[in-house]
């Protein structure tokens, strides 16, 4: 089973710079996307379906905001959307597939980075998200969670720790909760393999020259269980690909 994770920033505009042809080369069976800011109605599936990807959407109520969707070639024996949370369903956040006894988690964690009240939203976010997350894997230990957490977790996973110690995203209260989140029970696929530096998936859109510079943040990550910790077979970021301000992140598990 490969699996991609992918902010993509606007499907309709993923579509435009090549997303589709990028498609063709077949990156993976299953691709999670996020912040997608459309629906379903919004996009020509045509070319996309032809591929043999099916697809599953949870958008936002608000129009042009947020949203995931999951692309995929291996049937789904079941899809769940949301997570119970009401506000993190309006915003269209969570989407579950099951996969036999492997259940994959696409998520858009909330950014902080608009202020107080989202920051605090953001805190009660992961709070509940936590929450949520336990009752399904006491029920389910086999679990995938791709998505863009909005948080760089480690000094490692960003260009500029010093510089951005208060700022949301690389703020304290963020870092522990992952760490905490992590210990509870799952695996960063890409740490796992990968423990060198340097190794990003966003950078911002506001300076032309720090995606060329490589001066970015790890925000997308592909965790799992425990009981996948054997499974993981390969882990990548695929920095080339440039559809969005996020690049693709990677998982490969054996059967």
């Amino acid at each position: 089973m490969k699996i991609i994770s992918y902010n993509v920033n606007g499907i309709r505009a993923a579509i435009k710079k090549g997303f589709i042809d990028w498609l063709k080369t077949y990156p993976a069976d299953i691709i999670c996307l996020q912040e997608t800011k459309a629906t379903k109605s919004d996009v020509d599936m045509t070319q996309i379906n032809a591929l043999g990807y099916d697809d599953y959407w949870f958008s936002a109520e608000k129009k042009g905001y947020s949203g995931v969707a999951v692309f995929t070639k291996i049937k789904p024996d079941e899809v769940i959307y949301g997570n119970g949370h009401l506000l993190s369903d309006a915003e269209g956040r969570v989407i579950q597939l099951q996969f036999g006894d492997v259940r994959i988690i696409n998520a858009y964690f909330p950014s902080g980075t608009s202020g107080d009240e989202r920051q605090q939203f953001k805190y009660s976010w992961l709070s509940e998200f936590h929450k949520k997350i336990n009752v399904v894997k006491n029920q389910n230990l086999k679990l995938v969670l791709c998505g863009d957490y909005n948080i760089a977790h480690q000094e490692i996973d960003i260009h500029d720790p010093k510089g951005n110690k208060n700022n949301s995203g690389f703020l304290p209260e963020e870092r522990n909760w992952l760490t905490k989140f992590i210990e509870s029970g799952w695996v960063d696929t890409f740490r796992s393999l990968h423990p060198k530096p340097h190794c990003y998936s966003w950078w911002s859109q506001r300076f032309p020259t720090v995606r060329l510079n490589n001066k970015g943040w790890r925000l997308d990550y592909i965790l799992v269980t425990d009981s996948l910790k054997n499974k993981i077979k390969n882990a990548a970021i695929f920095s080339d690909i440039k559809h969005s301000d996020h690049c693709p992140v990677f998982l490969e598990l054996t059967n």
